[in-house]
């Protein structure tokens, strides 16, 4: 059986050593190239003839969103999968507008990986249920909702009853960038009070 290459961009010396064992030791693909930052990638990309790439997106340098778009533009016959901690929407939607044909969460485990891989090949869009739930949501969601996609995450967080230590914590922003959103959130929703900005984002399925 033809085995066929993929290319890791990690900096996480341990996962990356994880995801080169679950390939290893699969029966239809194997390691080709492993980085550990898209600058490594840059230096090596014309001799990385992957077909496939699995990529991080909080890395040293440049960050995992510019080395999907540097892989697409250079390569055209490749699949790029986001592999990375990072389940924020805002997050997901800047990966996948830059190319990605796949969004996975660290928390995978070898068969879902392998599978990843297989479905990826056969012209599939693999995701982590998480976050497929999210895009599917989207398509749900108003079109002409006056709230940014960072004030709709913050809304998705009051809306769970996250705390503002919480929502910071999830989104990976600041408290008082939290605090920021709901200022605006408030502003243009015309409300004055969490639960009335919860119960309009229903009503209007800003969420």
């Amino acid at each position: 059986m033809l085995k066929l290459p993929v290319s890791i961009v990690e900096d996480n010396i341990d996962f990356r050593w994880v995801m080169e064992s679950y390939i290893g030791e699969s029966e239809g693909f194997y390691v080709n190239y492993s980085y550990s930052s898209v600058e490594e990638l840059r230096e090596n990309i014309e001799e990385d003839n992957a077909r496939i790439f699995l990529m991080d997106i909080d890395l040293p340098g440049a960050s995992g969103i510019e080395g999907i778009k540097l892989l697409k533009k250079q390569k055209k016959q490749i699949d790029i999968i986001v592999v990375t901690i990072f389940e924020n929407s805002e997050t997901v939607f800047n990966a996948l507008r830059s190319g990605a044909s796949g969004y996975l969460t660290k928390t995978i485990e070898e068969s879902e990986l392998l599978k990843a891989l297989s479905e990826s090949i056969d012209g599939g869009a693999p995701m982590s249920m998480k976050i497929a739930k999210m895009v599917v949501q989207s398509f749900n969601r108003n079109i002409n909702t006056p709230l940014t996609e960072r004030e709709t995450e913050v809304l998705a967080c009051m809306v769970k009853g996250m705390s503002y230590n919480s929502a910071a914590e999830n989104l990976f922003i600041s408290k008082e960038t939290v605090k920021y959103h709901i200022k605006n959130i408030y502003s243009k929703l015309q409300v004055n009070s969490k639960e009335d900005a919860i119960r309009i984002a229903r009503r209007d399925k800003l969420i």
